[in-house]
């Protein structure tokens, strides 16, 4: 009985996550050619050249940042190294939105860097050239300032499990640093560096937050407009469609390198984390120094000051009626989400377990589909559907009894939940995953020996061993949700604000200053899994350091 229960759970927990998808082609196909056509000769190639040209400015900054980062890092000592190798994933915390804010008050017109320049060398406004902040180029250099961690620490772990034979054999054969390196070490990284970069770029499709602030028109942006400013649902869900073709062919290849780099950092060859790291002295210490201490100080430090002198400049408390009320909100959505989410991901993760083979491996698949699609496409995947049955639900109870139901579905905070789910199965799935992987097979045997059914093995048994992974899964959820605002501004009830959407509206009215406020929270929540990861640095820094022969050697 409890074998069928578990079962049930995970294909329900399975269909709802791809259900939105589903949702969206329906709706998709369901609209004319004439709409189609409309969005063809107009705004269709606009969005497809916008979108490209920021994909690809995004994914050339972030695997330069992130693959030159790992590299200094795992091979060299410079000065500030050991700081810096925790330092350079700190800004995973800022969504990119945010940075696009505190830049924008610090690099505007009116802002003081520029007021600097005008007061400094008497320029009137036409006397100087000043980089646009609000442009594509804008938008990309916050997108890769927040999100070049995921190719770092990617990169970071495959430079340190790949073997050093072939690096050395290199050095010896007397190629440099920077030939072997670009020659033998690059190339066996390659699946793990292109994995996090089809990451950032599933991230910046996903964007809606920075690229509407600063006016760049994406299929992001053409989706929320088709949907609230033109009201033609069928358009949205045509470029839906669009989006959600392009987000599944980074997914499955992103699946593809993920299983290349796990290829190739198998062995039993001593890798660079096991090797002494060179030394590098006078002026090249300092350049690695920078290099890696310059996108910590853009994407993290700098911001925390603008961020802070805004918040403080603003009159704005979060002890406030308002702020409290968008506070409850954020986190009663956060906190609902996650523990749904968590729970689908430990039902399809234990069903797995009990039952590996192909039909499990489906199931997972389908489950973590979500990650890659963006918060948009789900939104209108649910809201095309659930309108149309709120409709009729409202019509049939009018016509038969007289009661208006309203918006049972559309207007409720269950269907942003269901939403939630899909889009964050798989970040919980994966932390659940890791931790179901330490638990020995045979406790499974021994148990099932006693007679405990499968539900009762997962609460009595898994459940205590597992804690640390699940209690990783509610944080990553929560602040994941927290941080989620396209999904959120076109499927939140009506009156239902939570703080990034605050921090939108604010934002988008120009008042910056009272926008930080609700930012510095999503910070400081987007903190919490950064925390954990920069943790997890430090202590295979720490068994880097013992593992050295030098290390070694002066033990003995």
């Amino acid at each position: 009985m409890g074998g069928r229960i578990l079962n049930v759970m995970a294909l329900v927990m399975a269909a709802l996550c791809v259900a939105p998808m589903i949702a969206a082609v329906f709706a998709a196909l369901a609209g004319d050619l004439a709409t189609w056509n409309m969005l063809s000769a107009t705004v269709l190639p606009r969005y497809i050249g916008t979108t490209l040209l920021l994909v690809v400015l995004v994914a050339m900054g972030t695997a330069v940042v992130g693959t030159g980062a790992a590299w200094l890092v795992t091979l060299y000592r410079f000065p500030g190294v050991r700081w810096l190798e925790i330092a350079l994933a700190l800004p995973l915390a800022f969504p990119a939105y945010v940075l696009a804010y505190a830049y924008t008050d610090f690099l505007d017109f009116p802002g003081p860097v520029q007021t600097l320049l005008r007061e400094t060398f008497d320029w009137g406004r036409r006397d100087y050239w000043f980089p646009e902040v609000r442009s594509t180029g804008g938008a990309a250099v916050m997108l890769i300032v927040c999100l070049y961690p995921y190719v770092y620490l990617l990169a970071r772990a495959a430079f340190r499990q790949q073997s050093v034979s072939a690096y050395l054999a290199a050095r010896t054969l007397g190629r440099g640093p920077i030939r072997a390196f670009l020659t033998v070490s690059l190339p066996i990284a390659r699946p793990a560096i292109a994995g996090g970069v089809a990451l950032t770029v599933m991230e910046t499709i996903s964007d809606y937050g920075t690229v509407s602030y600063f006016g760049v028109q994406t299929f992001s942006t053409g989706i929320y407009q088709a949907w609230f400013s033109m009201g033609d649902r069928a358009a949205a869900a045509q470029l839906a469609l669009c989006l959600l073709s392009f987000a599944l062919l980074l997914a499955a290849i992103e699946r593809i390198q993920r299983g290349q780099a796990q290829a190739h950092m198998r062995g039993g060859n001593r890798g660079f984390a096991g090797m002494e790291s060179e030394h590098l002295r006078g002026v090249w210490g300092w350049v690695a120094a920078g290099f890696c201490l310059l996108p910590v100080l853009i994407g993290f430090i700098l911001p925390i000051i603008l961020l802070t002198e805004m918040a403080i400049g603003s009159g704005q408390s979060l002890l406030a009626p308002r702020y409290r009320a968008f506070m409850a909100n954020s986190i009663t959505l956060a906190t609902i989400a996650a523990l749904v989410t968590t729970f689908g991901a430990l039902m399809i993760a234990f069903r797995a377990r009990l039952h590996p083979g192909r039909r499990s491996d489906t199931i997972k698949l389908i489950a973590t589909l979500g990650y890659a699609v963006p918060g948009g496409v789900i939104a209108v995947g649910l809201l095309v559907p659930f309108a149309v049955l709120d409709n009729r639900i409202d019509a049939f109870m009018e016509g038969r009894f007289g009661i208006d139901t309203g918006l049972l579905f559309t207007g409720s905070i269950w269907l942003l939940v269901l939403a939630y789910a899909a889009r964050f199965m798989a970040a919980a799935l994966s932390a659940v995953d890791s931790g179901m992987v330490q638990v020995p097979p045979n406790v499974d045997a021994v148990t099932r020996t006693l007679g405990r059914g499968p539900l009762r093995l997962l609460a009595q048994v898994h459940l205590p061993i597992l804690r640390g992974s699940v209690l990783t899964a509610l944080l990553i959820v929560f602040v994941d949700v927290m941080k989620e605002l396209p999904a959120t501004l076109i499927m939140r009830p009506f009156n239902f604000d939570t703080l990034a959407v605050q921090a939108h509206r604010l934002a988008s009215d120009e008042r910056l200053s009272q926008a930080a406020v609700p930012s510095l929270v999503i910070v400081a929540c987007g903190l919490l899994p950064v925390i954990l990861v920069c943790h997890s640095i430090d202590r295979s820094s720490r068994a880097r350091a013992a593992a050295r022969p030098d290390a070694a050697l002066a033990a003995k």
